[in-house]
């Protein structure tokens, strides 16, 4: 355990880091005027192309990604300003975010010469939209136990299979898909390799799933007999959990992780200023912000690991275990305190807003690996398996 805590040095964010926030700020009061909480509270779950491709024209896609692809070359303390401000807003950011997060970046680490120069400009412009193809029915945040098969052709691959719980497949262009390519199941991470696909193409289909709150967040995605060029494939063969392993360090590390609930948070805060409420409220109140505080530290710190070119894979997973059980408890915290003070006329729209988190919160422990998944890594992080 001191090994771990070690590791996740208190860290605070630089100057040129804390001067971007401004200047997003004054972006959003721009773009988002007419943006209802309704809006706001799907955030990084919400879909708008056309608000990705305005934050692009902005140099606020592939932040980190350097000038030469058309990023902004801006470190990963800057993008945590950056995803800070869109989320407190409530910005709609679905569209943009696994490229933007992960898609780019590992490209950038892995692709070969033609794979960057081809994806990267289109990510930076707002143009190309990823998805993760991870999950699969029967294996879920196993990643090890994937079974679509990518088998070796005259030039090229053939990928048949399926993947699941695959966020905005319906609307993305692109997938980076971790399958087996050698061996079986049995093989755990021996192996396993990632493809880039175009969903547009033949033996490719994409089956929304709507969720309890009446969204399509989430698709299935099959591949009948997919014919992939031989430069489909990113990096070399056998090396994708090398890279997956790396790409899960920094969609579970950031602070969206901690912020999903963000949007009910804020709306509670604000009708609590405007009315005379019980103690109780503000109690709550003081407990759900210092539980942030310290969660937000968290995740700051394992920023400035990966701005030292660390993979903090545990001590991602530590802040999204107990990120997402924040995510969780939000809700339900703020609903048992208005049950207990029925004589306090609450706005509607805050009710609405609630009912939404509460049908939506059972997905934050699922989505960037199970919670059961997440534990075993921590507990052999920590020498305890």
């Amino acid at each position: 355990m001191t090994d771990l805590l070690r590791t996740l040095r208190p860290a605070r964010l630089p100057p040129h880091a804390e001067r971007l926030r401004d200047s997003v700020r004054e972006f959003l009061a721009r773009e988002m005027p007419s943006f209802s909480a309704d809006q706001r509270i799907r955030s990084w779950m919400g879909f708008d192309a056309g608000f990705s491709r305005r934050l692009a024209q902005r140099g606020w896609v592939g932040v980190t990604l350097p000038g030469t692809y058309g990023g902004a070359n801006l470190d990963v303390f800057s993008r945590f300003v950056l995803v800070e401000e869109l989320l407190g807003a409530g910005a709609p950011v679905g569209g943009h975010w696994i490229a933007d997060r992960q898609s780019g970046p590992l490209l950038l680490r892995y692709g070969t010469p033609d794979q960057k120069a081809q994806y990267l400009p289109m990510i930076c412009r707002g143009e190309a939209f990823f998805c993760i193809g991870m999950s699969e029915p029967g294996a879920g945040s196993d990643l090890a136990a994937v079974s679509t098969r990518a088998t070796r052709t005259d030039g090229g691959w053939e990928l048949t299979g399926q993947k699941l719980w695959t966020t905005h497949a319906q609307h993305c262009q692109f997938m980076i898909a971790l399958v087996r390519t050698a061996g079986d199941g049995s093989d755990r991470q021996r192996g396993l390799s990632q493809f880039l696909i175009d969903l547009r193409q033949p033996g490719v289909s994409v089956r929304p799933i709507r969720d309890l709150s009446g969204d399509a967040h989430f698709a299935e995605v099959f591949f009948d007999h997919v014919r992939l060029p031989e430069q489909a494939l990113v990096g070399a063969e056998g090396q994708g959990w090398e890279q997956v392993t790396a790409e899960l360090a920094l969609e579970r590390s950031g602070p969206e992780r901690i912020y999903s609930s963000l949007v009910l948070l804020e709306a509670w805060a604000q009708q609590l200023r405007a009315r005379a409420t019980s103690n109780a409220h503000t109690v709550l109140l003081g407990r759900m912000m210092a539980h942030l505080a310290a969660l937000r530290a968290m995740s700051l710190a394992v920023t400035a690991r990966i701005a030292e070119g660390q993979s903090p894979v545990v001590e991602a997973a530590l802040v999204k275990d107990l990120g997402t059980q924040f995510e969780q408890q939000i809700p339900a915290w703020i609903s048992e305190t208005l049950e207990q003070d029925d004589d306090t006329p609450w706005d509607d729209g805050l009710h609405r807003l609630l009912a939404y988190v509460h049908q939506l919160a059972p997905s934050f422990s699922l989505r960037g690996g199970t919670r059961e998944i997440l534990r075993g890594m921590i507990a052999r992080g920590l020498g305890l398996r």
